[in-house]
């Protein structure tokens, strides 16, 4: 059951950073829920789309959330075999390496160990998240999305993107071990009908995971 695997506590309720939680009773609340009903009929390329009379903004937002979580949890379950000595730097296979920068503490991209810049990374997203003038909680009160709202979302799925592809490049052996492949391989296959669906990040930014995209969306075109 695909639902069940967004659930926590379904797996190891063991997060990286706390869990970003969506308060009850919201419409973002009722949005996720629906999210999650429609996840459980199994048709992701279903699932991912624009509830009918839904705004654009709150639905990307409630996602994003979302997926922060997925994140989250499924980098939490790893973070014992990403270390300062296995991963040195950030990278995703031995073609692509990041540099951290966020534009406002970190002008200069800097070179970091995979877990220096995945905290980097997470905290990052989470100030974000956390930014009531960028992802309001209260829509229903007239507080609207900022203009730069779709911008910073598509900042933020992209950089989310990276820690799947250092997930995927550098410990997929560990996430085969914990017996959390079909929960990562349905997370990231949830995540990519997303950004798809609403073209949110760049295919030159997707190209490390490229055949792995390939290969979970044929099925079902």
């Amino acid at each position: 059951n695909v639902a069940s695997l967004f659930c926590s506590g379904s797996r190891s309720s063991k997060t990286f950073k706390p869990k970003k939680n969506i308060p009850e009773g919201s419409h973002q609340y009722e949005l996720l829920k629906h999210a999650e009903a429609t996840l459980g009929s199994g048709n992701l390329r279903m699932a991912v789309m624009l509830p009918e009379g839904e705004d654009l903004n709150e639905w990307v937002a409630v996602n994003t959330v979302d997926f922060f979580n997925q994140i989250n949890m499924l980098y939490g379950t790893i973070t014992d075999f990403c270390t300062e000595e296995s991963c040195p730097v950030m990278s995703a296979g031995p073609k692509y390496e990041y540099h951290w920068a966020d534009g406002t503490n970190i002008k200069k991209p800097i070179k970091c160990s995979a877990p220096k810049y995945i905290d980097y990374l997470m905290t990052w997203v989470q100030d974000q998240l956390d930014d009531e003038t960028l992802f309001p909680s209260k829509i229903g009160n007239g507080v609207p999305f900022p203009k730069n709202f779709m911008s910073v979302a598509k900042t933020i799925l992209k950089r989310l993107f990276r820690v799947y592809a250092h997930i995927y490049h550098q410990h997929f052996d560990p996430v085969i071990q914990l017996q959390e492949e079909a929960h990562l391989n349905t997370s990231f296959k949830h995540f990519i009908f997303f950004v798809q669906e609403f073209n949110l990040i760049d295919r030159r930014e997707l190209a490390p995971l490229q055949e792995l995209i390939e290969k979970l969306t044929s099925k079902d075109r």
